[in-house]
C-alpha cells in the first residue's frame, strides 16, 4: 500500500449526503452489517429538510402523521446511533475515482478539506445537488448574513419581538410570514406586485392578516439596509410609484428561492439525465457498478420526489452493496420484528 492509502479513511460504504435518503440508508446497511462514512457540505445532517423547512410539519411521512424536518432529522439520526456511522460536515467530494473491477468495485474519493477515502461502495444521496439561495442585489447584505438576514429559519425564537420584513411572493415568503406572525413584534411583506405563487390558503390567509391590521403589505422591493456588528435596524423599500419608505427591521428574510448546483458529481462519469442520475429499479445501481444513488438525486421511469421514496430506495441499494462488500456471505433476509440478532444490532433485545 502506497503513503497516500495509507493517509486514507477506509469503510465499506462512503454515502455522499446527510438527508433523510443516505441517513436511512445507514440505517438498511447497519443491518447488514457494512460501515459507513457520511460527507455532507452542510454544516448538519437533515439536508433540505433542517436547510429548507426545518420547523414546518411534514404530513406524508408513513406511520407519523405529522413531524418537522427537524423532527424527521432527530428521529433518523436517534434510530441510525447503534450504528455509529461517521460523519464528516462543511466537506463536498470532489472527485471520485475507480479503482476496481465491475465484479469487485473500490473507490477513491478526495474532499475540499483534504480527505481521502477507500470504500467499496458509494452511495450517492445528494438530493437535487447543492442548493443555494438566491441572493437579492442589496449593498453590503454580506455581513447581516447568519445574524440579522436569513434565508431559512433555523430557530423562530430568533425572530421572537423582533421587527421582521419578509420579501417574496412564493410558498416560502407566504408560509413563514404565517408562521412568524403570531411571535414577531412586527411583521411586513414585501413583494414586487400583488400577485402571488404560493398556495391560495396561504395567500387567503395572509390577506387576512393584512385586513386586520397585524401584518402589513408593501408593493415595491428593498434597495438598501442599515445596521452595525451584523444586526439590522432598517430596511429601504422603494414602491412600485417610486416613493422610497425607511422600514424598521431587525430580521431581514429575502425567499427569491435556491440556485440548484450539481456540483463535482456532473464529473464523476456518471450517466446523466438533465443533472439527475439514471438508476435502475432493482437495486438503484448507477450505470457504474458499485455507485448507487438514492433520493432526490436519482431518476428513473414513474420517480416521485418523495422522502419515503428516498427510504425505500436505500434499502433495496443496501441489498445489492451486501453482495460486493460480503462476496462470500449469504445474504439472509430477516425482518426487525422477529430477528433476535437485528434486534440485538439495534440495542433492544
Amino acid at each position: 500500500m502506497n503513503q497516500l492509502n495509507e493517509a486514507a479513511i477506509e469503510t465499506d460504504v462512503v454515502i455522499v449526503g446527510a438527508g433523510p435518503a443516505g441517513l436511512f440508508a445507514v440505517f438498511e446497511l447497519g443491518l447488514l452489517d457494512i460501515k459507513c462514512h457520511v460527507i455532507d457540505i452542510l454544516p448538519r445532517a437533515g439536508g433540505q429538510c433542517s436547510e429548507l423547512y426545518p420547523e414546518k410539519p411534514i404530513y406524508d411521512i408513513p406511520g407519523i402523521p405529522e413531524v418537522t424536518g427537524q423532527g424527521l432529522t432527530d428521529n433518523l439520526l436517534k434510530q441510525i446511533a447503534p450504528f455509529h456511522p461517521t460523519y464528516h460536515f462543511n466537506e463536498m467530494v470532489e472527485t471520485l475515482t475507480s479503482l476496481g473491477t465491475p465484479e469487485k468495485p473500490s473507490f477513491r474519493l478526495t474532499t475540499d478539506a483534504g480527505k481521502v477515502f477507500l470504500a467499496k461502495v458509494v452511495i450517492v444521496a445528494a438530493g437535487g445537488g447543492s442548493f443555494q439561495p438566491k441572493k437579492p442585489p442589496i449593498p453590503t447584505i454580506e455581513q447581516y448574513e447568519g445574524k440579522s438576514v436569513f434565508y431559512a429559519v433555523r430557530r423562530m425564537e430568533d425572530f421572537r419581538d423582533r421587527d421582521v420584513v419578509i420579501v417574496g411572493g412564493g410558498d416560502s415568503a407566504l408560509d413563514w410570514t404565517l408562521n412568524l406572525q403570531p411571535i414577531a413584534k412586527s411583521l411586513t411583506l414585501v413583494h414586487r406586485r400583488d400577485a402571488f405563487r404560493a398556495a391560495p390558503h396561504s395567500v387567503a390567509a395572509m390577506q387576512e392578516l393584512v385586513a386586520s391590521g397585524k401584518i402589513a403589505f408593501k408593493l415595491g422591493q428593498i434597495t438598501q439596509v442599515e445596521g452595525a456588528d451584523g444586526q439590522l435596524v432598517s430596511a429601504l423599500l422603494k414602491g412600485n410609484d417610486g416613493v422610497e419608505e425607511k422600514l424598521s427591521c431587525h430580521r431581514l428574510m429575502p425567499f427569491f428561492g435556491l440556485t440548484m448546483k450539481l456540483g463535482p458529481v456532473a464529473e464523476w462519469g456518471l450517466q446523466l439525465n438533465e443533472n439527475l442520475i439514471p438508476v435502475d429499479t432493482e437495486k438503484f445501481e448507477t450505470s457504474h457498478p458499485g455507485i448507487f444513488a438514492v433520493g432526490d438525486i436519482n431518476y428513473y421511469p414513474g420517480k416521485l420526489k418523495l422522502i419515503l421514496s428516498g427510504f425505500h430506495e436505500g434499502a433495496l441499494a443496501a441489498q445489492k452493496a451486501h453482495r460486493y462488500i460480503f462476496p462470500d456471505k449469504k445474504l439472509l433476509f430477516q425482518y426487525t420484528t422477529s430477528s433476535t440478532n437485528l434486534q440485538k444490532k439495534l440495542g433492544v433485545s
